[in-house]
């Protein structure tokens, strides 16, 4: 589904992606894990649009994206789900969701409905201002929004900072189901035992190069992953 060839990028004045390249499969979850300063971030940035790469292609289904504004990424079929969750928090929950399919002028009823059914905590606190919930919550909202502009692929950043490990769980249970649904995510993931488990495919960054990839479960039994990854 998404191609990134020979990705680079400088932030900062730094280059902090340095010639990446990498696929994420349709209706897989792959996630790239990675120290913080890796470069994980701002891989996903560029992806989304925030970001120029200085170098290098970024193709959705054999569409050349590299380059377009956010906006039109996320008409394309990507959106992101920031780290530290960003929603509105002087707004309520329901219109947070509203904004989150702001491109759309059909019925928003169904993806209500949907995002209600993998989330009640946030339909029974619709009408509450998002900045007084949960911070596991709040997440959930983030998810929810990013759910309404239908995405074909839902970028990750982080869902478990700082998180309680039961809300962790929860996160990720809903993740995957999420894929069964037949959205592709590609995650980014401090918790890399977590994210390993969950993913059919996996990259580990380290200052801005890739330098393994396999399956969820290879990396997971790498011993060098062990070592730096999974204490």
């Amino acid at each position: 589904m998404l191609r990134i060839d020979g990705l680079r990028v400088n932030y900062g004045g730094i280059e902090a992606v340095k010639n990446i390249s990498f696929q994420v499969p349709e209706r897989q979850i792959v996630t790239l894990i990675g120290a913080n300063g890796a470069g994980k971030s701002t891989t996903l940035r560029t992806i989304a649009g925030l970001v120029r790469p200085a170098e290098g292609r970024i193709h959705l289904q054999a569409e050349d994206i590299t380059g377009m504004s956010p906006d039109k990424i996320v008409s394309k079929g990507i959106t992101l789900v920031p780290e530290g969750r960003r929603v509105f928090p002087d707004l309520t929950v329901l219109e947070n969701l509203r904004i989150g399919a702001y491109l759309r002028k059909d019925s928003l009823e169904d993806d209500l409905n949907w995002v209600y059914s993998l989330f009640p905590r946030l339909k029974e606190r619709s009408w509450q201002s998002a900045g007084t919930l949960s911070g596991g919550e709040q997440q959930m909202l983030a998810v929810g929004r990013a759910l309404m502009s239908r995405p074909k692929l839902m970028m990750m950043d982080e869902p478990s900072l700082g998180l309680a490990p039961l809300v962790v769980k929860d996160i990720f249970a809903i993740i995957k189901r999420i894929n069964q649904q037949g959205v592709t995510i590609l995650l980014i993931e401090q918790n890399a035992n977590m994210a390993l488990h969950i993913a059919d495919t996996a990259y580990v960054l380290e200052t801005g190069r890739l330098t393994l990839s396999g399956t969820g479960k290879e990396l997971l039994s790498n011993e060098a992953v062990k070592k730096a990854y999974l204490g």
